[in-house]
């Protein structure tokens, strides 16, 4: 016997988040949560409610609802996710915030972002200031083809793709402006074997002992790749503020500030290269 929506959702919230059920929901019939809301009545395709059975069954377990969907919103753009990339996430949006308010709208400019992902950051980034080159880094092939497929979802040309660790993809070349999440997790943090994190690339999550190494990579080369008065941007975790800044200063930059996020927690640190 067919399930309506209303007890489809229902009988879902008794294993998974109410608001995740509705997401699956919506995705299964490829509707809005308005029209769920509207015909709760309304009897489920037998198919549909097998496919959501099944979706619901592998959220229960603690995949991601971004990796059983394939899609998450970023910055107000729909980029299709993998388990080969992190899910983008709202603190990342304060480092394009950021950016953006250093890049000039209807100027040329050079920009670079490491450790790319999706492209969720470059993309944002590229869209918003379309008279900017963005060049998008990162060591995993799977990763840049997907970050390339969500460029031409998006209709956005000027952002390019470069494989390789770090800088080691620009070699000689300079930007006004360098953005990076890179790995800032310590390998010892317990989060990592807690919630979406289980299922996310390793590579993409773990920054070392203490969780600094890609940032300490990233901060000591990125004066040979600055221009001159260019700016260093990246992500870092709610308590790496401190020693962020220290490693900016220990490294020449200016200007060094951090920037908290929704939540009040350091998040985002950089500085300027005025040599």
């Amino acid at each position: 016997m067919s399930k309506s929506i209303g007890h489809a959702l229902a009988e879902a919230a008794r294993q998974i988040d109410a608001l995740d059920a509705r997401v699956l929901l919506c995705h299964v019939m490829r509707k809005a949560a308005a029209y769920l809301i509207a015909h709760a009545g309304e009897s489920l395709d037998p198919q549909q409610g097998r496919t959501f059975d099944a979706l619901v069954a592998r959220r229960a377990t603690g995949e991601p609802v971004a990796y059983i969907t394939g899609r998450r919103e970023f910055f107000g753009l729909d980029f299709h996710v993998t388990p080969a990339v992190l899910i983008p996430r709202p603190e990342t949006e304060l480092l394009v915030e950021l950016a953006l308010a250093r890049i000039p709208e209807n100027t040329a400019c050079h920009v670079l972002d490491l450790g790319t992902g999706s492209g969720c950051a470059a993309i944002s980034i590229a869209r918003h200031r379309p008279h900017a080159e963005v060049t998008a880094v990162d060591g995993s092939p799977e990763a840049l083809a997907l970050a390339g497929e969500n460029a031409r979802a998006l209709a956005v040309h000027n952002v390019a793709f470069a494989a390789g660790d770090w800088f080691s993809a620009v070699a000689g070349r300079r930007f006004d402006l360098v953005v990076s999440n890179p790995p800032y997790v310590a390998e010892s943090d317990p989060h990592l074997a807690e919630g979406d994190l289980r299922f996310e690339p390793p590579l993409a999550l773990c920054g070392g002992r203490d969780g600094l190494d890609a940032i300490r990579a990233i901060v000591a080369q990125a004066e040979q790749h600055l221009s001159a008065d260019g700016s260093l941007l990246f992500e870092h975790g709610y308590d790496q503020g401190a020693a962020s800044r220290a490693l900016l200063r220990a490294a020449g930059f200016q200007a060094i500030a951090s920037w908290p996020d929704l939540a009040g927690h350091e998040r985002v640190s950089g500085g300027q290269n005025l040599t």
